[in-house]
């Protein structure tokens, strides 16, 4: 048996719905579909997302929490590998976000961050350690370049506050010439040092 397998093999019933569920919302996005059209998809029962996962916004902030965890691994890949300092993990890391394969997960962020902001019960979770985590991930490269642990944190912020308006930006107008070239500039500024606190 290869480690592939043996790894697959362990995996939870609940794990298993949820990979599928990440692969389907990649393929399919999530639209008006309810519970019970998700669970068809996903080849389960909707009692079983349900016992899983609570609701079909529980499943749905799972996801978001899935795709949010794979990208920090990511940042975190790119940063360890990166010899040629922030500014150029940061260019790589952008050039991921904004590829179009991400964006049907971005849009379902984006949506259940609204919902949460209005009080949905369902989408709440999400905003547990939606900023904070965010914030010591992208410090961590920042500290290691150089920054104290306050400018890093403030830098941060910045960082993923202009991130995460540029790729509404893209998503609302899918100007991807436009949002590059304002990610670059932004970008430009930590070579200057002009971001320092």
């Amino acid at each position: 048996m290869t480690a592939a397998g043996t790894a697959g093999d362990r995996l939870t019933g609940r794990d298993r719905l949820l990979a599928t569920a990440v692969e389907y919302v990649a393929g399919h996005g999530v639209g008006e579909r309810s519970l019970r059209q998700l669970a068809d998809a996903l080849g389960t029962s909707h009692r079983m997302l349900i016992y899983h996962f609570g609701s079909k916004e529980g499943l749905l902030v799972e996801v978001a929490r899935t795709m949010e965890v794979r990208q920090r691994d990511l940042l975190a890949d790119l940063a360890r590998a990166a010899p040629d300092g922030f500014p150029a993990v940061a260019r790589r890391f952008w050039a991921q976000l904004a590829d179009p394969a991400l964006w049907p997960y971005e849009r379902l962020f984006f949506e259940l961050y609204g919902r949460a902001l209005q009080g949905d019960p369902g989408a709440l979770p999400l905003l547990d350690g939606v900023v904070d985590t965010w914030v010591n991930a992208l410090a961590e490269p920042l500290r290691r370049a150089g920054a104290t642990p306050e400018a890093a944190r403030a830098q941060a912020r910045l960082g993923l506050a202009v991130a995460r308006g540029l790729l509404l930006d893209l998503l609302a107008t899918g100007d991807r010439a436009g949002v590059d070239a304002a990610m670059e500039q932004f970008v430009s500024f930590y070579e200057s040092g002009s971001p320092s606190p």
